[in-house]
């Protein structure tokens, strides 16, 4: 009785080229038994949305510590949503200000994971929210 694989692509969006939290949400992941796509640096959000689409993802998670979450954010999840992904979880981890936060939700951003947030409660929020979908 195993669920089924969630999918989930781990994005670095912009010119920011610090990785570390990406890999390490990335890895901690697929040590939890996801499969994860990891663009790499620097990808634009019409790239995070094509990667996205391509493969199939059910979460989209955007790693970013470079201050321009406010700009790229709503463009990669407008673009996500264009491809028709409305049910995609999108999730945001790095530096973000709290005070972004509630634009960032009301612009469609799913969930905000701040600096010392634990992997264990990303992949259990992660589990959470895309298993227990009620389409699922």
């Amino acid at each position: 009785m195993s669920e089924r694989k969630i999918r989930v692509l781990i994005a670095k969006p912009g010119l920011d080229g610090h990785d570390r939290g990406a890999k390490v949400i990335a890895r901690a992941l697929r040590d939890a038994g996801m499969e994860v796509i990891y663009t790499g640096l620097r990808q634009t959000p019409e790239m995070i949305a094509a990667a996205a689409l391509q493969e199939d993802v059910d979460a989209v998670g955007i790693s970013i510590l470079s201050g321009a979450h406010n700009t790229l954010c709503p463009k990669i999840v407008e673009l996500i949503r264009k491809n028709g992904m409305d049910d995609c979880l999108i999730f945001v981890g790095g530096i973000i200000p709290q005070e972004d936060i509630p634009f960032l939700k009301s612009k469609g951003v799913d969930e905000v994971f701040l600096p010392g947030t634990s992997t264990e409660e990303v992949i259990r929020i992660l589990r959470e929210r895309i298993l227990n979908k009620p389409s699922n």
